[in-house]
């Protein structure tokens, strides 16, 4: 918590340099992997290059982290005994967690685009910030879905105490009893969809074509996904799911080749949401 708290003033500009100096120390000795300890150790470039920036871009970044940095506080605050599988308190607590880790993020790239990126987009910012948000919020739930076992595991519970309580279920008993727990796994399966409906329609409102396309990409892996978890029922809760390699390139080769056409992201889109519904091959 404290160095989460170091790294935010470091990125705020209210922290010295021998501060992140000292941060960095503390982790990168800690850390395994080769690249992350290459990332930690260019830190205070990073923090260079950030005061660097023109003024809006430089706030909007720094906005958008802070939402970050709160949003993994609140992570270690929740959860902070492993050996104890804790619940959030209601659905605006996990809707509050999407936003702080993903829905700040699609208002972030929302602002930027329309600052950088000439004639961004048919529909107004005001818009296009609701929408993003909603967009982001959709992607963080879907790696809540998927990763509900591995989280339940690690003693992290993301679905509100409110409708365990009302299903008569704790958290500790979603693993043994997955099938007691699919209403409300399929509710908030059902408020991905909704949200990766706002994506689509982000992503139909940008007119630059390249834009475009790595914009709605996420969506089209996101419906895929969310099509193989209901596919997959109790059963997603012992196993990792996930949108096979081969899929995303083709997904990426039909945008290209379709010059991220509206009707062929559209198609892709309906392909993925309808293949929940055909017969397990």
């Amino acid at each position: 918590m404290e160095t989460l708290k170091l790294l935010s003033n470091a990125i705020q500009g209210t922290a010295s340099r021998d501060v992140v100096i000292e941060l960095i120390a503390s982790f990168v000795s800690l850390q395994e992997n080769a690249n992350e300890q290459k990332l930690l150790e260019s830190l205070p470039d990073f923090l260079a290059c950030l005061q660097a920036l023109e003024h809006a871009d430089r706030n909007d970044i720094r906005v958008v982290l802070e939402k970050i940095t709160r949003g993994q506080m609140l992570d270690l605050q929740r959860f902070e005994n492993p050996q104890e599988i804790r619940a959030l308190g209601a659905a605006a607590d996990l809707e509050e967690y999407t936003y702080l880790v993903a829905g700040c993020v699609g208002e972030f790239w929302t602002r930027l685009c329309f600052r950088h990126v000439r004639q961004f987009a048919s529909r107004s910012e005001d818009e296009m910030l609701a929408l993003g948000r909603r967009y982001g919020m959709a992607l963080q739930l879907i790696n809540v879905l998927r990763d509900v076992g591995s989280d339940l595991r690690a003693g992290r519970c993301y679905f509100p105490e409110q409708e365990l309580s009302a299903a008569r279920l704790t958290p500790s008993q979603i693993l043994s009893g997955p099938e007691r727990f699919q209403q409300i796994y399929r509710t908030w399966l059902d408020n991905a969809k909704a949200g990766l409906v706002s994506g689509m329609e982000y992503s139909r409102a940008i007119k630059n074509r390249r834009v475009r396309a790595a914009t709605v990409l996420p969506a089209l892996i996101g419906a895929r996904t969310l099509s193989l978890l209901e596919a997959s029922g109790p059963a997603a809760l012992q196993r990792t799911v996930k949108v096979p390699r081969r899929e995303v390139r083709a997904m990426i080769l039909s945008l290209t080749l379709a010059l991220a056409s509206r009707r062929q992201i559209d198609t892709i889109f309906n392909r993925a949401k309808l293949e929940s519904l055909m017969p397990t091959r």
